[in-house]
């Protein structure tokens, strides 16, 4: 088991709120966008999902 993250850098605003929230440190932040950085520490708490306030982050279980 498993996540996928999936940001849609079209909405996203780079507030950075998805990498300082994460309990993981699951993203980095490059060029003014989040990106994943650890993705084998995923939780799948969808912490990043709740505080994104553009809503451009999708957690899947795979």
């Amino acid at each position: 088991m498993g996540w996928d993250i999936e940001i849609d850098y079209d909405k996203c605003v780079g507030d950075e709120e998805c990498v300082n929230a994460c309990p993981a440190s699951v993203y980095e932040f490059e060029d003014g966008k989040p990106v994943i950085a650890e993705l084998d520490e995923c939780l799948g708490c969808e912490t990043c999902v709740e505080v994104c306030p553009e809503g451009c982050i999708t957690v899947t279980e795979v």
